[in-house]
């Protein structure tokens, strides 16, 4: 039976087996040291034969447990105060030379080898760490929100293609051809439609997709998300719902951290400009404490900006586009102000802050389907542009409860929360900055019997 290198402290005088990879090697004249690597940690093997397992060898060991004596034990590992007698010893995979060394914390080595050899790059101690602890942020926001009576539901990554406010991913149909499915920016839609059909509670740790620049909070291409939404709320009830469930995360799987403030600051928008020129403001005390986690709240943003030549997916004859996205309520005050100066209506969006990055939006949303036609009309959508939200509009006369919802970036977080420089290093196959898929070499080009099916010609490109 296997042990693991984290359970040889309770073996000791013991003959165990272990496997795993050869973390570093040792030689010192007659005496062999080995460090044995697995999921559970690290544990040193002696051995006074001959030991020809190289560094990152995946072995098998045969051995006695033993104490250290007390000089010789190490504090730095959970079992430095034992090691393993080798008694044999078998190599059951070797490996060649490493394109880059493993045991730093890799920020000096270029992405792109990184990325190419990305299941080595993941050996390292502080990959492997990041992708472990979000694991667990993962399963403990899906525990959180079950014990709240929240349904998971899965909604589909092959979908319509609307105008939501970033390019699309799209997929051409083989069984219609020249139709096409786009990649969800966001459920969005589904999961209004799933408050429409009365489940009340709606999450799901979601696939997103959207093809713009990458930047160091975002990886180009993909990104992970908690949706979230919820019926007959206000906006204050995801408010204190998101901020229960971050800090009881936090207390739980990050107790080396502390939060600079709680209740967390709720700053309008106008003020947070005025005093700090930015919406997503860094609110630490001490901006090198990496253990410090400054939450907070940008509320109160204006429901419209003016429309600007990125708004390419608005109608290009409107003069504002939605400052979140177009199913954000305006606050009730403001309604008149839509035919009057939809400039001065404020949004019931809010904003999740953390340490500097925006890591979370939601809104209360629009569940009138005329309010709904007021703000199509306003950014300027054509007949035809409305018809591609149809199913949500007629969704909209079927009775349709106030709903409201908030979409924490799981990347995002988990970057700011480490303090990494980019959402890339908690990510386990991201993609690069040149839109790159990790070791795959994605994208690549499609076989011409592909093409047929799909009943598509590629333009060659001229020179």
């Amino acid at each position: 039976m296997r042990t693991l290198a984290a359970e040889t402290v309770d073996k000791i005088g013991q003959e165990v087996t272990l496997q795993g990879w050869v973390n570093t090697r040792r030689d010192h004249g007659n005496i062999v040291f080995l460090d044995l690597r697995d999921r559970s940690g690290i544990v040193q093997m002696v051995s006074t034969k001959t030991a020809d397992a190289g560094s990152e060898d995946v072995i098998e060991v045969v051995g006695l447990v033993k104490k250290r004596p007390e000089n010789m034990t190490n504090p730095k590992i959970p079992t430095g105060t034992v090691e393993v007698e080798i008694t044999s010893i078998k190599i059951i995979s070797e490996a060649k030379e490493l394109p880059f060394p493993i045991d730093t914390d890799g920020y000096d080595i270029e992405e792109e080898i990184r990325s190419k050899y990305r299941y080595l790059d993941i050996r390292r101690s502080r990959m492997n760490k990041n992708l472990r602890l979000r694991s667990k942020v993962v399963a403990f926001i899906r525990n959180f929100l079950l014990e709240r009576e929240f349904v998971e539901v899965e909604t589909p990554i092959l979908t319509k293609t609307t105008p939501e406010g970033a390019r699309d991913f799209i997929v051409p149909s083989r069984l219609q051809k020249g139709k096409f499915y786009a990649l969800p920016q966001s459920p969005q839609q589904y999961k209004q439609l799933l408050m429409v059909a009365g489940l009340e509670r709606y999450f799901q740790i979601a696939r997103c997709f959207r093809d713009e620049d990458p930047r160091k909070d975002r990886a180009y291409g993909e990104f992970t998300q908690l949706d979230l939404e919820m019926s007959f709320i206000t906006q204050n009830d995801i408010l204190e719902l998101t901020e229960k469930l971050f800090s009881s995360l936090v207390a739980e799987l990050m107790p080396e951290k502390h939060i600079t403030q709680t209740p967390w600051p709720r700053l309008s928008h106008k003020k947070v400009m005025e005093k700090y020129g930015t919406d997503k403001p860094d609110l630490r005390k001490d901006k090198n404490d990496k253990n410090e986690l400054a939450f907070s709240w940008t509320i109160d943003f204006p429901l419209f900006n003016k429309q600007s030549k990125e708004d390419f997916y608005y109608g290009s004859g409107a003069k504002v586009a939605p400052s979140h996205h177009m199913f954000t309520a305006p606050h009730p005050d403001d309604i008149s102000l839509l035919d009057k100066n939809p400039l001065k209506v404020r949004g019931l969006q809010h904003d999740l802050v953390l340490n500097g990055f925006e890591v979370g939006g939601g809104s209360i949303r629009i569940h009138q389907r005329e309010v709904q036609d007021k703000v199509f009309d306003l950014i300027g959508f054509t007949p035809m542009q409305k018809k591609q939200f149809e199913h949500m509009l007629t969704a909209f006369t079927y009775g349709v409860p106030p709903h409201g919802g908030i979409a924490p970036g799981i990347d995002r977080f988990l970057m700011a929360a480490l303090g990494e420089p980019s959402v890339r290093e908690v990510m386990a196959f991201p993609t690069s900055s040149s839109g790159q898929t990790s070791v795959m070499d994605a994208p690549s080009e499609a076989g011409k019997t592909q093409l047929v099916e799909l009943g598509i010609t590629v333009k060659s490109q001229k020179k």
